[in-house]
């Protein structure tokens, strides 16, 4: 991959605003979908193994929470990285931007080691603690093995892809997952039902995906064809620490989404009892599995265009802050109106991709369309958060992440108490609503100030 460095597909301080948003968002909404789209199949194939294909999927469903513990220190890194970076390409700073980029790749390099080793060493703990059964747990443990064996590549296809993005690349950006989830699409049936590795065969095809996209991210990244490429050198413990600051916000809304389908499987098993528990778990994988069609291309939308907000704000062109924050806004309201409407249609299709049993397929249909009762309200905790942590704004974005997480759970807790198992379900769209509310609010008394500093702020600092 060498020659001359690559021309920018966006410039982030010159190009229309209106046109960036789309160019940035569209390719990152492709890629989370189609990301999404590799771990549904997965699910699906598994859901659909003869005889034992509804435990199988209740076993992965546990090992789904542990996965995005494990990606959310790729984000940790990747995201705080990258909008520091783009932050210092828009002051015209790129010493520090390389060094930035060379932190950013140690550190996931030291996190990519000692989280293997870690994980593999408690999986078994883990496992249990998310609410595998004796009858479950063998599946999960397959899989969970052979997953947490290829977390190397894992995290650094996820933290490398932000700073392919971040340089103006998104559509590489979206080749990188496109690379990934083709390869998993095209291994699943071979490993699964051809060489007959059942639940070990998809997470086999996981793995070599993971490899595929983290060689294609690293090899654009060594190359010649972006501005900034991977360095190594000039190791500091104080920009290691700005890095982690600026990615907690979206490390601890994923960290806490692991934290939370823990809780909501053990409420499920307590209160579904030997008859039901683990049917619930299993309505629960399908359920969230939809869900992530909606809430990993509305990531797309806020945390894809993440950059040019950073590189504005950088820049101090605080109008195209505005421009591009309000662009964003409408983008992912249209998006999560448009998933509303379709979901209505859509959910019993969906939930049969991956049972025909009757009253799990009454189930998932029926809590869909309870979950995405707040969708709409969920445009604007997405957009207005990560916007906060784009612009800075670090403390208050995780503030609101979190309260709205700690929400969940108190709701998750307590309504099976007050009412039944299946009330559970009912605790996501409630909070989602009321988060979204808190959201707007704080972010329209904090962010004109927040803006008007910035802009009077002396050049360097």
């Amino acid at each position: 991959m060498g020659g001359t460095v690559m021309k920018k597909e966006n410039d982030l301080g010159k190009d229309s605003v209106g046109r960036l948003v789309l160019r940035l968002a569209i390719p990152t909404m492709i890629a989370q979908f189609v990301n999404i789209l590799y771990s549904i199949i997965d699910r699906m194939y598994i859901g659909n193994i003869p005889k034992i294909g509804d435990l199988a999927l209740a076993g992965v469903g546990i090992c789904g929470p542990i996965v995005t513990l494990l990606s959310s220190f790729g984000t940790l890194v990747g995201l705080g990285g990258s909008l520091l970076m783009a932050m210092r390409q828009g002051e015209g700073n790129e010493k520090e931007a390389k060094r930035l980029m060379s932190n950013s790749f140690f550190m996931l390099l030291v996190f990519a080691v000692v989280l293997t080793v870690s994980f593999l060493l408690l999986k078994d703990k883990l496992l249990l603690w998310f609410g595998a059964s004796p009858v479950t747990f063998p599946y999960a443990n397959t899989y969970m093995t052979i997953y947490t064996a290829g977390t190397f590549f894992a995290l650094m296809s996820i933290g490398l892809n932000y700073f392919i993005t971040c340089q103006g690349f998104s559509q590489v950006g979206m080749a990188t997952v496109l690379t990934g989830a083709v390869t998993n699409i095209l291994l699943d049936p071979l490993f699964i039902f051809v060489f007959n590795l059942g639940v070990a065969g998809a997470a086999v095809a996981t793995v070599i995906a993971q490899m595929a996209s983290c060689l294609f991210a690293m090899g654009f990244l060594f190359s010649k064809k972006v501005p900034i490429r991977i360095c190594f050198g000039n190791y500091d413990g104080r920009i290691m620490l700005k890095i982690i600051t600026v990615g907690f916000s979206p490390f601890m809304i994923l960290f806490t989404d692991s934290v939370i389908i823990l809780i909501t499987n053990a409420v499920l098993q307590k209160y579904g009892g030997a008859a039901q528990g683990d049917l619930f778990i299993s309505g629960a994988t399908i359920i969230q599995s939809y869900m992530m069609l909606i809430t990993g291309p509305l990531i797309g939308i806020s945390g894809g265009t993440q950059a040019i907000l950073s590189y504005n704000y950088g820049a101090r062109q605080i109008q195209r802050v505005k421009r591009a924050e309000w662009h964003i806004l409408k983008l992912g309201i249209l998006f999560t109106t448009g998933m509303f409407l379709f979901t209505q249609l859509a959910a019993p299709y969906f939930v049969r991709i991956f049972t025909a049993q009757t009253d799990l397929l009454t189930l998932a249909v029926w809590g869909i369309k309870v979950y995405a009762l707040g969708v709409i309200p969920l445009s604007f905790q997405y957009v207005l958060v990560d916007g906060l942590t784009a612009l800075g704004r670090t403390k208050t974005a995780l503030f609101l992440s979190l309260l709205r997480k700690g929400g969940y759970v108190f709701f998750t807790l307590l309504f099976p108490a007050i009412l039944t198992a299946k009330a559970v379900f009912y605790a996501e769209p409630v909070m989602d609503v009321l988060s979204s509310l808190l959201s707007t609010i704080v972010y329209l008394c904090v962010i004109g100030g927040h803006l008007r500093k910035r802009e009077q702020a002396l050049p360097g600092v």
